[in-house]
């Protein structure tokens, strides 16, 4: 572990893969390669080495806090005379597109619920607080979905609030990713987990009001954890036109899909393509938005070219 700035000051603890990796020896891995494969995401690259080196590790820390939080909230529901039963461990999971956030949420539900005790850990993605495509046409949206001002933050707050309180059977909307809309009429119910994992493009982001003012609420102010899944542009940009790639062979050839209309683009054609909705839309929210928000998290995951994670950040207490 290294940690410090060239003044010897800096709020971060800066782990190496091995000393990261020590920090769970002696650990069993609760999964197997189809496991691995089964929650890894298109376009990701992992396999059991990587999860125990980094995600494994991560799941014991983060279980850490989840018992801590569990003791703390005991020892004040018994001074405060709180008749709350139990109140959720919130994760958050940020990073831009194509980074692998999507992969990271899956992989800490999975390793969580494998803990002692068997917890529950439900997951919800920000997607389901998109507006609908309706309501971003009309708001002139579209081609910016993905930004802040495309999501319904109130919706979004609400949900939040509500798992933070206790309250059971709280509901969030759902995205289909092939319709590239949101489900009319479906809902996932979340039900007082032991643990929730939010994964999201914005959800480490401050934001403003319409009026320019900042909110009252932040989404960060509902976190218990946070976790920032981190590349350099470049990489990210690859990975994200591998991916289009992969999907103009696989998801787009549905005929029903929203983008099936790329399905037979050429090779050349599909990089241009992909490398243009990059550079109008999923690069600028990435500078603007999202990239400016790692600092705000508690643990950074910085990722090689090859996807492989090289050093984690973890902010000091």
């Amino acid at each position: 572990m290294t940690a410090g700035t060239r003044d010897g000051i800096s709020p971060w603890a800066v782990f190496d893969r091995e000393s990261w990796r020590a920090l769970a020896a002696g650990s069993e891995l609760p999964l197997d390669e189809a496991d691995v494969r089964a929650l890894t995401s298109l376009g990701d690259r992992l396999d059991l080495d990587e999860v125990a080196t980094v995600y494994l590790p991560l799941a014991r820390l983060l279980g850490l806090h989840v018992a801590a939080g569990r003791r703390l909230w005991a020892a004040q529901r018994a001074f405060l005379g709180d008749s709350t039963d139990k109140v959720p461990f919130v994760v958050a999971v940020a990073g831009s597109v194509a980074v692998g956030k999507s992969t990271t949420a899956r992989l800490l539900q999975t390793l969580l619920a494998a803990a002692p005790g068997s917890p529950r850990v439900d997951l919800v993605t920000t997607d389901g607080f998109l507006l609908p495509n309706a309501v971003l046409e009309s708001r002139g949206l579209l081609g910016r979905k993905g930004f802040p001002e495309s999501y319904d933050r109130r919706a979004l707050l609400r949900f939040l609030a509500e798992v933070k309180s206790g309250r059971a059977d709280v509901s969030a909307p759902v995205y289909d990713h092939a319709a590239y809309d949101i489900v009319p009429g479906e809902r996932q119910v979340v039900d007082r987990p032991d643990v929730l994992v939010l994964e999201g493009l914005n959800v480490l982001q401050a934001g403003r009001q319409a009026d320019g003012s900042a909110p009252d609420l932040f989404l960060s102010d509902f976190f218990d954890f946070s976790v920032y899944v981190d590349a350099a542009e470049s990489d990210i940009r690859q990975w994200y036109v591998e991916r289009f790639l992969a999907l103009r062979r696989t998801a787009f050839r549905d005929s029903t899909a929203y983008f099936h209309r790329f399905a037979d683009l050429t090779d050349e054609q599909a990089r241009a393509t992909a490398r243009g909705i990059w550079a109008a839309v999923n690069g600028p929210n990435l500078r603007t938005n999202i990239a400016p928000t790692r600092s705000r998290a508690r643990l950074v995951l910085q990722k090689t070219a090859d996807h492989s994670v090289r050093r984690v950040l973890l902010r000091k207490l």
